[in-house]
Formats: C-alpha cells, sequence, structure tokens
C-alpha cells in the first residue's frame, strides 16, 4: 500500500494538508447575508431555497475556528460571521434557545433540539479558542440553557426535544443527541478547565456502554421516556436520515473515539482504570468495522445494520468514513496496535480511491454499495 496512506508519513500529512486546504475553501460560501449557514451543492454554490439549521450554521462556526487556529487567511472571518448568525437570527428571543432552523422565507422551523444545542456549546468552544467576537457570550448562554432545558441530572443524560416555546417534551430518548453532547462536554472541560462537564461526559459514557455490552456491543440508538430501548424503532422506516432503524456503526466507531478521548483525559495517572474503558472502544470500534466495512464484497462502511450485525442500509455515508479515519488513528496512537494504522491506510486508500472529490475539492457525501455516488 502506497505510503500516501501511512500514518504520520510525510506523504499522509502532505495529503492531509490538501484536504484539509481543499474542504476549508470549498465551504467557504456558506453564510448567509445573516450568518446562518446555507446548504452547499456539489461544487459549493449555496441552496437558498434550502432551509439554514442551527445545526449546521455550528458546524461551520467550529470548523473556520479551527481554520482560524491553524493559520489559515479569511478562516477568523467566516468564524464571525457564523457565530454572529447563531446569536442572532437563530437564537429565539421569545422563548429562549436556538431555533432547529429557519425556512428560504425566514420561517422558523420548529422544535427546539438537544442535538442542535449540543453544536451550539461546541461552536463557542470553538470561537471561545480561536477568540472569534462574541464566541464566549454566546457560549456562557448556551451552556446555562442547557442546563436548564436539556441535562437530566438524575438520569445523568441528556432529554431529546422540546416544543419551540419549551412548554412540553417529546417522549422520545436518543443517543444521537448524547453523543455530540459528550462532544461538547469534552471540548468544554478543556477549554474551561471545568472537570464538571467531563464528569457528565463520563456518566452518559458508562451508560452507553452498558446498553452496549448487553446488545453485542452494538449500541441501541432510540428509546422510550424512562430510557428503556426501542430496538424497533421506524422498523417501517429504515432509512430515516436521523433516527434510522437497527444500529448506526458510524456512531459505534464516533463514540470509540470519544470513550477514548474522555479516558485519557480522565485517568491520566491510572492506566489502569483507563484500560478498561478503552477496551470498551476497542469492542465497540471492531464490532462496527466487522459489521460494517466491505460486507457485500464492494470498501466501504453500511449506513445501518439489524441487531445481529447485517447491513440493512448499504449506502456509504462521507461521515462515517472521516469517523473510522479519526477513531482508527487514535487506537493505533493508544493502543500502539499495528491493526488499527493498517485500518487508518485502508480508510484513506478508500478515501482516494472513491470519496474524495478531485474535481471540486469536497467528499462525495453518499454513495451506494458498489461505491456510485448517489443525489439523495
Amino acid at each position: 500500500m502506497s505510503v500516501k496512506y501511512q500514518l504520520n508519513s510525510k506523504e499522509n500529512q502532505e495529503y492531509q494538508k490538501l484536504l484539509r486546504e481543499e474542504l476549508l475553501t470549498f465551504g467557504k460560501r456558506f453564510p448567509s447575508e445573516g450568518g446562518a449557514s446555507y446548504y452547499l451543492g456539489d461544487d459549493g454554490t449555496p441552496w437558498t431555497d434550502r432551509p439554514r439549521e442551527t445545526w449546521i450554521t455550528c458546524r461551520m462556526a467550529h470548523v473556520y475556528s479551527i481554520g482560524k487556529m491553524l493559520g489559515y487567511d479569511g478562516c477568523g472571518e467566516l468564524a464571525e460571521v457564523a457565530i454572529k448568525g447563531i446569536s442572532e437570527e437563530l437564537y429565539d428571543s421569545k422563548s429562549s434557545g436556538w431555533y432547529a432552523g429557519l425556512t428560504a422565507d425566514g420561517d422558523i422551523l420548529s422544535g427546539k433540539q438537544c442535538y442542535a444545542h449540543a453544536f451550539v456549546i461546541l461552536a463557542g468552544t470553538s470561537g471561545y479558542l480561536a477568540k472569534i467576537t462574541g464566541a464566549k457570550e454566546l457560549l456562557d448562554k448556551a451552556l446555562k440553557l442547557y442546563d436548564e432545558k436539556f441535562w437530566d441530572e438524575k438520569e445523568g443524560l441528556a432529554v431529546d426535544t422540546w416544543n419551540t416555546d419549551f412548554t412540553e417534551l417529546s417522549s422520545y430518548r436518543g443517543l444521537n443527541a448524547n453523543m455530540h453532547t459528550v462532544e461538547a462536554f469534552l471540548a468544554v472541560a478543556d477549554a474551561l478547565s471545568d472537570d464538571k462537564y467531563r464528569v457528565r461526559a463520563g456518566r452518559i459514557i458508562d451508560r452507553v456502554i452498558t446498553w452496549a455490552k448487553d446488545n453485542n456491543w452494538r449500541i441501541p440508538e432510540h428509546f422510550t421516556s424512562d430510557w428503556t430501548p426501542d430496538f424497533d424503532c421506524n422498523i417501517d422506516n429504515k432509512a430515516d436520515q436521523f433516527k434510522p432503524y437497527g444500529a448506526t456503526p458510524g456512531h459505534g466507531i464516533e463514540w470509540a473515539r470519544l470513550i477514548t478521548q474522555w479516558a485519557k483525559s480522565t485517568f491520566k495517572k491510572d492506566e489502569g482504570e483507563a484500560k478498561s474503558y478503552i477496551d470498551a472502544a476497542v469492542n465497540l470500534y471492531n464490532t462496527a468495522i466487522s459489521d460494517a466495512w466491505c460486507r457485500e464484497g464492494e470498501p466501504g462502511i453500511a449506513y445501518t445494520t439489524d441487531w445481529d450485525g447485517n447491513p440493512v442500509v448499504k449506502d456509504r455515508m462521507h461521515w462515517t468514513l472521516a469517523e473510522a479515519i479519526n477513531t482508527s488513528a487514535v487506537l493505533a496512537i493508544v493502543t500502539s496496535e499495528k491493526k488499527y494504522s493498517d485500518d487508518y491506510a485502508m480508510f484513506m486508500e478508500y478515501l482516494d480511491n472513491c470519496v474524495h472529490d478531485k474535481v471540486n475539492g469536497s467528499w462525495f457525501h453518499q454513495l451506494d454499495d458498489k461505491n456510485n455516488v448517489i443525489g439523495t
């Protein structure tokens, strides 16, 4: 295999640099006049007829804050525009909190999502670290609101969705929002040196590991209001965008990285205590890869599987590959096992051959099980 794909080789670092520069260039037309992010077409053209959503705007603030910290020209200005959009046009000054988004005509998308609010915290944290104007004020407001509306101290987990004016809480509970809450809490714990958020992240992680261990290391995603797993959720709509039926291997991979990050930052002087969590992360990662990678004779990670590990939605999503690249690199460094550096090289080769759009400088969002690009 080409040295270009080998972790930490000079050639791999050069390829990573190319990818980073392409993506930062590709996304730079995201802001609307008010700062909220448009969806982007395959060539980076803003799709102005689609909603401008909070979670996407927050991700743009996060990415361009990182771009500024890496020294790329223009990223700071883009991050500042996104932070302004989150702080102003996407914020509900009447009922507090953040709208799910705005329609193309400026109407409100109903509901207040934990998922989106976790990303507001992440955007505020990254903006704060990058010294973006208004980011610290945004972060303080987001943490206060999250504590009041989404964090369930008794359960040690986050609830999922309120109606727009925060008067009615949905009975649905989900782990996707909790996963991104862990991501946000770990960022806050480091940025503000506040271990309260690291402890909270650990409480979520403990519950997730228990559920996964009891289910052959396949994580239940959907729950009833008392946190009973709903294994049949959307069995009649298996490809639902945000609540698909079955296990989501990409999330198993993502949880593995977050658990490892939490363990290494929590048990800095107790390798034994950290090891039990890293072992759990390894089980999650290995199960997800075994279930979903190259199952039909073609490379790629199937989007979902049933509870026996058989692929259900076989399309390959770009984000699952991003998580696989991240997590294999992390586990290679933390465990020093060659298996994970080999996996990393395998994923990078697949990225180069199938997912990297070398014409437009982005990643193809979705491919079918034969690695044909599809537009859904």
